[in-house]
């Protein structure tokens, strides 16, 4: 089972202090690492009114910082709003002084706005992140090529590169995967199948079955009722944040919740779980070995020291239940 402890850093009005929010989130990256999660994941996006996390990579190396074992894995990066050559110096840099710990997610990104922010236009998404992924394998040579014209040259040079993990949820997509990526990152398992068989056809060795998803969110309490009461108003901001940024970019409200959140919906679709740890271990055996195990601690601006009760809980009573799962 892969353990994966994620932040967006996410700090609506009503919730936590932002700054106390980062604070927590080094100090949770060091507690994972501690107990042998296996990844941190990062959100981006950008110009949004909760300060949604707009520079992971400056987070992962912080989180590096604070961290020895666990991996970094940005998931995933909008690349078709980065420069590619730069994107490759600091990937680079990253994994060199995280002493190879880093994954990169790259994703094509949705919202009209962070396209129009940084001059790109959504329509060339596609073709500006495969541009991007081509121009870090070139990079990470260490060798000058062309770039657009110019002549281009990324040092130091990562040894070994960082994997490329393409996400989406599109079948294309899971194409695109097998052929220009290291890995298909599907959101919630979408379209494995089309990327496994993908990979046959392209010679390259079976990635084998999809690690299960796990839910969004899990908070482990003894009292299930008061922490649903304490967290449901995260769990709505980050929900309808999601619908009205597909209506942005599509015009249509998408997703599980895009006809409106009914709230006793969301609590009954399992992607947030509050539960107690005998049912936390229920819930992890649920899934097995072959599946992932998602904390989200701050979802959606959550209080501290209401997060730190809930791992530490983890920490004690589930986490030494789970260790033939690893």
């Amino acid at each position: 089972m892969e353990f994966t402890i994620a932040f967006d850093m996410r700090a609506p009005a009503f919730g936590a202090p932002v700054e106390d929010l980062y604070a927590a989130a080094l100090d949770q990256c060091a507690w994972a690492d501690s107990l042998g999660f296996d990844f941190v994941g990062i959100g981006e996006h950008h110009a949004t009114d909760d300060g949604y996390l707009p520079s992971p990579l400056i987070f992962a190396a912080a989180a590096a910082g604070r961290t020895d074992r666990i991996r970094l894995r940005p998931s995933v990066l909008l690349a078709p709003l980065y420069d590619p050559v730069k994107l490759a110096e600091d990937l680079a840099v990253l994994q060199i002084a995280s002493r190879g710990r880093l994954v990169v997610g790259i994703g094509a990104g949705y919202r009209p706005c962070e396209f129009a922010m940084f001059g790109k236009r959504r329509e060339e998404r596609r073709r500006l992140y495969e541009e991007a992924i081509e121009v870090l394998r070139q990079a990470w040579t260490g060798e000058w090529f062309e770039y657009r014209g110019r002549r281009v040259r990324v040092t130091p040079v990562p040894d070994p590169p960082p994997p490329i993990w393409l996400g989406g949820a599109h079948p294309a997509v899971a194409r695109r995967a097998a052929h220009i990526a290291d890995r298909f990152f599907p959101p919630q398992g979408e379209n494995w199948d089309i990327y496994r068989e993908e990979c046959r056809i392209a010679g390259k060795p079976d990635p084998g079955p999809c690690p299960k998803p796990g839910p969004i969110y899990v908070h482990v309490t003894r009292d299930p009722e008061a922490a649903w009461e304490r967290v449901t108003p995260h769990i709505e901001h980050v929900v309808r944040s999601y619908a009205e940024w597909t209506v942005e970019a599509y015009g249509r409200a998408a997703g599980p919740f895009a006809e409106g959140v009914d709230l006793a919906a969301v609590r009954a679709s399992g992607a947030y779980q509050i539960v107690t740890p005998e049912q936390a271990v229920a819930l992890a055996r649920g899934l097995g070995r072959d599946a992932v195990f998602h904390l989200t601690p701050l979802l959606g601006g959550v209080d501290p020291d209401f997060a730190w009760e809930g791992l530490r809980l983890f920490e004690g009573e589930v986490w030494p239940e789970l260790q033939d799962l690893r």
